[in-house]
Formats: structure tokens, C-alpha cells, sequence
């Protein structure tokens, strides 16, 4: 034996038998990759579904992507188990820059690290010794062109199904229930294998034992760049783009050593993008309504049929096919009704943008970059503690189409999973479904919007800003600028561009109320203690009506995070002050607050022990504006002594805080001071 051949057809087989590799087609693969990495279950747009572990490991995941990504796992799951998937392709169809290639290009990042475990590794055969034949010129070694199994020849060794069945058992052991497994994935050989053994059948006059000699056992490679296991194929424009790419062509080399003209080895399907994965891999086609008619007719045969055919030929091959398309090319394509039986034969699984802003926070992570940046003149670049919600909220907003039943904050809170007042997840759900039912997917929740593209070009603008190289920062406002210019810069439609507009206007104020909780915990000096305080209000108007209360308003508790005893005095004009921000005049409003509150507490802290109501923005702002504008600072307000530093004492107080938030909060002098200077000036409040 030579090369990297690992052993005889016995020996494969044997190893087979025992469970040492496996005969397995490519939707069974896929399927057992996710399936053994584990599931969670986890609550979005207030409909439970399940998360796949497989998904959310490694540096750079996927995030999100909840609905497609249950789509996939259980058209692959069905393809598995013989469902009528198995005819099908798998195409993810969205606006651009919503993660449709990156959500594919993960799967076979994973796929081909599965196949790399030894027990996972895929194996084919090739024809050695084909000189000994006579009509192969000086050919020696033939590898069979689509990676086929060597499982595969052992079930096409004889002519007859019944005669390779009885050698199986008697020669390598397999008994009628391992026979049955086995040919449940039965295919015949490729045009140019069975050929190829047919000329050594006539060869050695039928004796199998011969005939086996002629075999040899190899690894299918799995190097990326071959495009072997996990192909892709992009689009290519009219003039460029051939059958051929897919397919494969005849060989002219080929036939200057084969004298038979009707040996089927003279096609070199190699040549073409889905040989390469024929052998229990994925063929990835990118934009595939971009191409033209003839190239979607071969798809349409490959779809169904799961062959490659070349001038009556035909090679079998088993491939997971998934394909992207954006919405525009699309709904072209769907135009066409004489297209339809290619529609019919994928399916389609709309990609929304993510509308969670917690988790955009990760994908806002990935657009600024990973690296330490730097400034047009090599210098450190500092990041505002501050950009990533910023950045995150602004894009989310323009995501979230508007609602009668709800406020874009609200969409926007609950979308993520928090509190949003009086509303619940159910009306989310609720607003969800009815924008689901719409026949233009643009109008459904999270199609449209600002794409992740369009985010890392505002992330793009903001750096090469010279603001940001002079101040050597990136301030969290400048990013509104940045969104603002990608707005006008990208967006065609007019309706479109206003909302989005509008959105922006809203993340501002949103960022005002942020820095509200920052500067009062730079005023602190202490990074948590608007949580305190908020935490305070809660225990507060738990403790009220407590029974072990003294005269002195003192309550003792258990707090969840620690375990420990805690005393806490209740002061009822604090809370009496928080109230009247919220609004509340009544005893009743105040009653049926504080009931809502003690609700959440019970509902969130049995589940979080380490939930703090931060995410309830009215109840933040409100103790905010109580510490901030009447307890600390009287009528004068912390505000005006920042914004007037003539005298030395509200000259102190800004240096201290500057202080606090450079050694504290993780700022730098640029961002502290504008970010001050924001918080005195009056723009974007609400």
C-alpha cells in the first residue's frame, strides 16, 4: 500500500461493524454535530423555544437567530430521519448584513472540526494498479470523483443486491440487522466507479477476492481551500458563470490516455463546485437567485434528485444543500412564475435582523473590532464605556416596526426580555404574530432596519472622524452623527429614512437617560449606586408593611444575593419623592405601583437572585431625578454647579468626579468631559 492509504475494504468494513467510523449520510452528520452539543430552552418575543449550544461557542458566534436556527436543525433533523426535507434545500432569505452567510459559514466551520475527531472522519477508495488494464493509458491511481464511501462499493460489489448481501454476511461478518442500517443509505456507484469496476470484474473474471486488490481505503481530505466536505459557490455575473462550475467537463487530459470513448472517467467532475462535497458534506450556494436560468435548472435536478448528470451520466451524491438569497433578488425571482418548481423544491426560511439589544451589544462587540485601536497617529484609542449601548440601541430601534399596541421602548424593552411598565410579554407576542401575518416580509417584526454592514460603517465614520483622533476617544455621542449619515447616505426609501430618523432621536434619549444614572454615580463615587439606591426604593416598599417593623421605621431582611441579614430604614418621603416622579399622586397609583413591583421581585429574584430593576428605565429615572436634582444638589442642581465651575467649591466637585469616572467608571479625560458637558446642556430630553 501507498500515499495515505489506510487499509483494505475488510478492514474499513470491520471498523464500521464495531463502531470504530461510521456510515452515515450528510443530514445525519449535521444532525448528530448539534444534537450531541447539547439544547436549552430559553424565552423570546415571549414564545418559548430552544437554544443550541453548538451555536453560541467560540470566539465569534452567531447571536440570536432563535427561529432560524430551530428551522434548520429540524429541516436537517427530518432530512435525517427520511422526511421529505431530504429533497430539498435549506435557503435563508433576508435584507443584507442580517448574518445569513455568516450563520452558514459557522455551520461548516463546525461541521469540518467534527469530521477532523477520528471516530467522525469520513473515508472514500480509489482504484489502484488501473494500468494492469490496458485501456487507462498511463493512469495508475483513480480516486472515486465524489468521495464516495467505501460502504457504498461494498453494497455494489456484486451485480446482483442478493449476491452482495450473502457475501457481506459470509466474507465481513453482518448480520440481517446491520445489513437493513446499511442499506437504509444505500446509493449506486458513480457513473465512472461503476464503470471502473466493471472493466476490473472483466479483468479478474468475476473473482472478488481479486478484484479487492484493486482497492484502497483513504481519508477524505478536509482542507478548507480544497473545498472538500464544505463547498461554496457565489454567484457569478451572466457571462462568467457556467454549468461547468458545478458540474465539472470533459478532461482533455484524460483523453489523451483513455482509449475507451465511453468511459465516463473522461468527464473531470472535480472541475465543478459539487463533486467536492458529494461525499456526506455541505454545498453552500451564496445569492442563489442571482444566477442565471440554465445554472438554476442544474440546481433544480441536484435539489431532487441528488445527482450530478453530464451527457446521460449520472453520479449520486450526498450533499446538505443550503443556499442565501436577499429579499430583492427574491422576490424577482418569485416574479417569475415559471420558476416556481424551484421555489417549490427549497425551503425558505426568512432572517430577521436581531431585535434584542442585550444581546446586539455582542454583535456591536464584533463590528468595532476585537483588536486594540489606534489613531491615524499610532496612538491608543479609548473606548467610551458608554458606545456599545449607544451603538446597540440606535441600531435595534430602527429594527422594531411601529405598533399601535406599543411605544418603541417598550417593543424594544420587551423584545429583550425586561420589564417595560404595564405591558407584558404577551402583548409583544401578540404584536408579533399580527405583523407575522403580513404578505410583504419587509413589514414582519425585525426585517427591516440598520444591518450589522451598515453598523460597522458607523463604527467606520466615528473612527476616522478627526474628533475621535484629536480627543483619541470614541465618545459615545459622536456615534448618533455616524447613524445619522449612514441614514442619509444609505437608506433609498423616504418613509424609511424618516422612521429611521426618528429611532435615532429616540436612542438619544435613551443615552441621556444612561448618562443621568452615570454622572449620579460619579457623584457617588461609587460605580453601583444608582443600583443601590434603586434597590433601597424596592426593599423599601417591601418592608413597609412588614410586621416585625419598629417605631423607628427600621426592617430587617435577608438579602438574596448574599444570604446575609440586612437593616434597612425605611424613609417614606424618599419614597413618597420616587412616586410623585413616576407620577403617582394617588394612594391607589401608589398602591398598584408598588404591588406591580413586589410581583416582578417575586417573579425575577426566585429565578436571579442578582436582579436589580435596572432594566425598568421609569423607576431608574425617577430615583435618579430624586437624588440628583433634589436631594444632593437642592435648587441649584448638580447641573448648574458642573456647568458653572467659576467658584472653587463646584471646581472641586467636577474634578472629583472626573476622577471618579476615569479611575472608576473606565473612562478617559476626552469622554469624561464630553460626556459631562452633554449631561449640563438640555438636547434629547424627555
Amino acid at each position: 500500500m501507498n500515499g495515505n492509504s489506510i487499509g483494505t475494504l475488510a478492514q474499513h468494513a470491520a471498523a464500521v461493524k464495531a463502531g470504530e467510523r461510521r456510515f452515515e449520510n450528510a443530514f445525519q452528520g449535521v444532525s448528530r454535530m448539534i444534537l450531541e452539543a447539547g439544547i436549552d430552552k430559553v424565552v423570546v418575543n415571549g414564545r418559548m423555544t430552544y437554544d443550541f449550544r453548538i451555536f453560541r461557542s467560540g470566539r465569534k458566534h452567531p447571536v440570536g437567530m432563535y427561529d432560524e436556527i430551530n428551522s434548520f436543525v429540524s429541516f436537517v433533523k427530518d432530512a435525517a430521519e427520511g422526511g421529505s426535507s431530504k429533497e430539498m434545500a435549506f435557503v435563508l432569505v433576508g435584507e443584507p448584513g442580517n448574518g445569513k452567510t455568516f450563520v452558514v459559514e459557522y455551520v461548516c466551520a463546525r461541521y469540518r472540526e467534527f469530521l477532523a475527531r477520528p471516530e467522525n472522519r469520513k473515508y472514500t477508495f480509489r482504484f489502484v494498479g488501473m494500468e494492469q488494464l490496458g485501456s487507462y493509458g498511463r493512469i495508475g491511481v483513480i480516486e472515486s470523483q465524489t468521495y464516495e464511501d467505501p460502504m457504498v462499493l461494498a453494497m455494489n460489489l456484486l451485480e446482483s443486491r442478493d449476491e452482495t448481501e450473502a457475501y457481506l454476511v459470509r466474507e465481513f461478518g453482518f448480520d440481517d440487522r446491520e445489513l437493513e442500517r446499511l442499506y437504509a443509505n444505500y446509493r449506486p456507484l458513480g457513473a465512472c466507479s461503476g464503470y471502473i469496476w466493471n472493466d476490473i470484474r472483466n479483468f479478474t473474471g468475476g473473482d472478488v477476492a481479486q478484484m479487492l486488490r484493486f482497492i484502497e481505503i483513504i481519508p477524505v481530505p478536509l482542507t478548507e481551500t480544497l473545498g472538500t466536505v464544505t463547498g461554496k459557490y457565489a454567484a457569478k455575473d451572466k457571462i462568467t458563470s457556467s454549468a461547468v462550475d458545478l458540474l465539472g467537463e470533459e478532461s482533455i487530459q484524460r483523453l489523451l490516455h483513455i482509449t475507451d470513448i465511453n468511459n465516463p472517467y473522461r468527464f473531470d467532475l472535480r472541475r465543478g463546485a459539487l463533486a467536492r462535497v458529494a461525499g456526506g458534506g455541505i454545498h453552500f450556494s451564496d445569492e442563489i437567485y442571482k444566477n442565471k436560468k440554465d445554472l438554476v435548472q442544474v440546481y433544480l435536478g441536484v435539489i431532487q434528485n441528488r445527482v450530478i448528470e453530464i451527457d446521460g451520466y449520472r453520479w449520486p451524491i450526498d450533499t446538505l444543500i443550503i443556499a442565501t438569497s436577499n429579499n430583492a433578488e427574491f422576490n424577482r425571482f418569485l416574479a417569475e412564475k415559471e420558476e416556481a418548481p424551484i421555489i417549490d423544491r427549497c425551503r425558505i426560511c426568512y432572517v430577521s435582523h436581531n431585535t434584542n439589544y442585550k444581546m446586539q451589544e455582542s454583535l456591536t462587540d464584533y463590528a468595532i473590532g476585537g483588536e486594540t485601536k489606534t489613531t491615524l497617529s499610532r496612538e491608543e484609542l479609548h473606548e467610551d464605556p458608554n458606545l456599545n449601548y449607544a451603538a446597540s440601541v440606535s441600531a435595534v430601534l430602527t429594527r422594531l416596526p411601529r405598533s399601535e399596541k406599543l411605544t418603541p421602548i417598550e417593543t424594544m424593552k420587551l423584545a429583550a426580555g425586561e420589564i417595560a411598565g404595564e405591558k407584558s410579554l404577551k402583548t409583544l407576542a401578540e404584536v408579533v404574530d399580527l405583523l407575522n401575518q403580513e404578505q410583504d416580509i419587509t413589514k414582519r417584526f425585525g426585517q427591516k432596519g440598520l444591518g450589522q454592514r451598515n453598523l460597522g460603517r458607523a463604527i467606520q465614520l466615528l473612527v476616522e472622524s478627526s474628533e475621535t483622533n484629536e480627543g483619541r476617544c470614541m465618545v459615545a455621542h459622536d456615534v448618533f452623527r455616524a447613524m445619522e449619515r449612514i441614514v442619509l447616505d444609505y437608506v433609498s426609501d423616504q418613509n424609511d429614512r424618516a422612521k429611521y430618523l426618528e429611532d435615532l432621536k429616540t436612542a438619544k434619549s435613551l443615552y441621556r437617560e444612561r448618562i443621568m444614572t452615570e454622572m449620579f454615580n460619579a457623584y457617588m463615587d461609587e460605580p453601583y449606586a444608582i443600583r443601590k439606591d434603586v434597590m433601597n426604593y424596592v426593599n423599601m416598599i417591601i418592608g413597609v408593611d412588614a410586621e416585625n417593623l419598629g417605631p423607628d421605621k427600621m426592617w430587617k431582611y435577608k438579602d438574596p444575593q448574599t444570604g446575609e441579614i440586612r437593616a434597612l430604614k425605611i424613609d417614606e418621603r424618599y419614597v413618597r419623592n420616587v412616586e410623585d416622579r413616576l407620577g403617582l399622586k394617588t394612594d391607589e397609583q401608589r398602591e398598584s405601583f408598588r404591588t406591580s413591583i413586589r410581583k416582578i421581585y417575586g417573579q425575577k429574584i426566585s429565578v436571579d437572585p442578582n436582579y436589580d430593576f435596572m432594566d425598568n428605565l421609569e423607576l431608574v429615572k425617577a430615583v435618579t431625578d430624586v437624588r440628583l436634582k433634589s436631594d444632593i444638589a437642592g435648587a441649584g442642581s448638580l447641573i448648574g454647579a458642573l456647568a458653572n465651575r467659576t467658584n472653587e467649591e463646584n471646581q472641586k466637585l467636577y474634578d472629583r468626579m472626573v476622577d471618579t469616572m476615569l479611575k472608576k467608571l473606565g473612562y478617559c479625560r476626552t469622554c469624561a468631559q464630553k460626556t459631562i458637558e452633554y449631561f449640563c446642556t438640555q438636547e434629547d430630553e424627555i
